[in-house]
């Protein structure tokens, strides 16, 4: 079976999209029946600028630890403003539908984000008469509205009605959550075509390590309780309260370290400043690969969001990572992923955007025994959501589409 991935995030760039098709391909082409071609644009998340060693040409190739990528030009802009971040996802979809025609599959996926990769592939499969899968990562555009992007109105309503139809003609859904799954059977989308396979672990990068005393000296992070936060900084995280609330702390072996980059970064520096706290260091991103050393020196791994009803759908993909380094999970996100750490024991829940229930659970984690358990229940967390077992469980579903139109 030949596949054509389309994706607007891949390897080197290192936010979830890209981490989970890039561990997902790696784990597909060891089948010697499966033919990838991944067609990405140069990378350049979260700031659009090239990545060292890659130019925004028209069309390029290079092959990734065996799977063949397509490189082609986009217009890029950084991880904020909303209507130049269109223009960098349409010309992106115009160039890959472009490309696309002259290519062989027998299959095409998209993911989203970014949600026009699946207009690419609804044109290519009317056009090639190919089956195509839709990758669910986001509930565009409910996800837009949800981040003050943009409100209700006709082009909302016009994009909702395009978001429908392209559920209803792809092939398969394959969704990231459970709760993505019922949002679209509430709204008509046939139960039967979509299957739900969650993020997961690298157990093979992620896995608990000995905190390295000369790396915590050198951040000038010996003795501390260290909260880190080390991901995309977008407007959807509620950063911006995160920072606030550091202010009340009084303790000062509480320490947050904050690791990555994106369209709040610059805001949430600001105010740490504006509020002289000593207790955060922001540091720039990372590889991929340097994430568990950094990770390691951690105590707890933060993950929240905002709070609105949108992201009780969402399960962010460094649970599973700290989980696997035995790292509790500081949680402020309700819905499925709070069932998980809950069900698991891997962490705690605060409600998002709340001060005092926030403040009150950082205490809690530092009760030994407690985290202990806390750390006893990530290691079963991480064996259930080893991500090579989810990438063959999704390579399965798709073995058993009929390929023939």
């Amino acid at each position: 079976m030949k596949i054509l991935f389309i994706t607007d995030n891949f390897t080197p760039e290192v936010n979830a999209p890209a981490t989970r098709t890039y561990e997902h391909l790696k784990e597909w082409i060891k089948d010697d029946l499966i033919d990838i071609t991944v067609l990405t644009c140069v990378p350049n998340f979260p700031h659009g600028k090239v990545y060292e060693g890659y130019k925004n040409k028209l069309y390029q190739k290079e092959n990734i630890d065996g799977i063949e990528v397509i490189r082609i030009w986009s217009y890029m802009t950084s991880n904020s403003g909303f209507v130049k971040r269109v223009l960098d996802y349409t010309s992106f979809a115009a160039m890959a539908f472009f490309v696309g025609l002259f290519k062989k599959y027998d299959l095409i996926i998209a993911t989203s984000p970014q949600f026009f990769t699946t207009w690419t592939a609804w044109g290519l499969s009317k056009i090639r008469r190919k089956p195509w899968l839709f990758e669910l990562r986001d509930l565009w555009p409910e996800s837009i509205k949800t981040v003050g992007a943009m409100k209700q109105g006709k082009v909302i309503e016009f994009l909702e009605k395009i978001e429908l139809s392209l559920y209803k003609d792809c092939d398969k859904v394959i969704a990231v959550t459970d709760a993505f799954k019922s949002n679209l059977i509430s709204r008509g989308i046939d139960k039967d075509k979509i299957d739900v396979v969650t993020n997961g672990s690298n157990v093979d990068l992620f896995y608990p390590r000995i905190k390295d005393k000369e790396f915590l000296a050198k951040l000038n992070l010996e003795n501390k309780f260290i909260i880190g936060y080390i991901g995309t900084h977008g407007m959807a995280h509620s950063l911006d309260f995160i920072v606030k609330s550091i202010s009340k702390i009084k303790d000062d072996s509480i320490h947050f370290l904050f690791i990555g980059d994106g369209a709040m970064k610059n805001t949430i520096v600001d105010l740490s400043q504006e509020l002289k706290l000593g207790n955060i260091t922001f540091l720039n991103p990372i590889r991929k690969e340097d994430v568990p050393k950094y990770l390691s020196i951690c105590d707890v791994s933060l993950a929240p969001l905002k709070n609105e009803d949108n992201f009780k759908t969402v399960i962010p993909s460094k649970i599973f990572e700290a989980s696997a380094m035995q790292k509790p999970t500081l949680l402020g996100v309700e819905g499925q992923a709070q069932e998980i750490i809950e069900t698991y024991n891997a962490g705690l829940c605060f409600e998002p955007e709340n001060e005092i229930d926030f403040l009150k659970k950082i205490e809690q984690m530092r009760d030994e025994k407690l985290y202990l358990e806390l750390q006893n229940g990530c290691q079963i967390l991480a064996n259930d959501f080893d991500r090579k077992k989810l990438a063959n469980e999704m390579l399965n579903i798709i073995k058993n589409l009929d390929t023939n139109r």
